[in-house]
């Protein structure tokens, strides 16, 4: 008996260990920037800099229940199908383009095709898309608006992540989701018990090492808060899925988000969204990126050691 006692209580005591070397601290003190909420509130947070993960954190974040009001704009373009103006209809042009290309970088890396699990799936067209690819098909999406939509598509959606079966899906995807999860330790865990031993994790997350980051600075609209409660570094990626005992494995450019984020950042700017300037910046931005490899959004592939 006191063996097994004395057993539980080492057991307890490298649990508690575990959880504080995970534990990541973000100071005051280390400030890096202070941006504004342009689409909502009009409020100011801070983003604090954990120097090691090279990770930023939006302080102060929302309270759960009050985080659900940030999102409540018409011009949340993930959450809509609208087509209301040039902008939009370029970027659901873009869109399509897009989702081809990631169905394509997917069966490169996971080339027997089986379950997908796309969090954060918004009105289901990439999901759509891969089912017509015989993909089996299963989606999360905490808004009611963009769910109902895709339900009419005929996506098949999950109540939470946490309700699904451990070691279930060959492929989950992320696209520009990571950055908007209240716990992101306790998701990338998540993430690390839903995927098969043989499987493949896709995420997809804004680059505040960028050159369009550093040139519109407090105006760069991928700072995004509050509804971007955490802005990813290379560096906070590889070290925040090492710990899950994953190896990040390739990291892709996202090249047409940089031209959207920079018409973006000049209606922040200016109050209009001028094309020409948000275009060249956006250029520019992916060719110094070929330098520095350092683009305006990376996609990450990952995979279990």
């Amino acid at each position: 008996m006191f063996h097994v006692k004395q057993r539980r209580k080492v057991l307890l005591l490298l649990t508690i260990r575990l959880i504080k070397r995970q534990k990541m601290n973000f100071s005051e003190d280390h400030r890096f920037i202070t941006v504004k909420d342009f689409f909502v509130s009009g409020e100011s947070f801070c983003l604090l800099l954990n120097e090691e993960y090279q990770l930023l954190k939006t302080h102060p974040q929302p309270t759960l229940d009050r985080l659900g009001m940030y999102y409540e704009f018409d011009d949340y373009i993930s959450h809509t199908d609208g087509k209301r103006t040039l902008f939009e209809k370029m970027y659901h042009f873009i869109k399509r383009r897009a989702i081809k290309n990631k169905l394509r970088l997917i069966e490169q890396h996971q080339p027997v095709k089986g379950k997908i699990l796309d969090i954060g799936a918004g009105t289901g067209d990439f999901l759509l898309e891969a089912k017509n690819k015989n993909w089996e098909t299963v989606g999360v999406e905490p808004n009611e608006k963009a769910k109902s939509i895709a339900i009419k598509k005929g996506v098949l959606f999950a109540d939470t992540i946490e309700k699904l079966e451990s070691n279930s899906f060959d492929v989950i995807t992320l696209w520009h989701v990571l950055e908007h999860v209240p716990d992101v330790v306790h998701q990338v865990a998540e993430l690390k018990r839903l995927l098969k031993p043989s499987g493949t994790l896709i995420i997809a997350v804004p680059n505040f090492k960028s050159f369009d980051a550093n040139y519109y600075k407090t105006l760069w609209a991928a700072y995004d808060v509050p509804r971007h409660l955490w802005h990813f570094s290379k560096t906070a990626i590889e070290k925040l899925f090492d710990k899950q005992n994953m190896n990040l494995v390739a990291v892709k450019p996202m090249w047409f988000d940089s031209y959207y984020v920079s018409l973006l950042s000049e209606k922040n700017k200016t109050g209009k969204m001028k094309f020409i300037n948000g275009l060249t910046i956006g250029f520019v931005s992916n060719l110094v990126g070929i330098f520095k490899n350092e683009y305006s959004s990376h996609i990450y592939i990952l995979k279990n050691k």
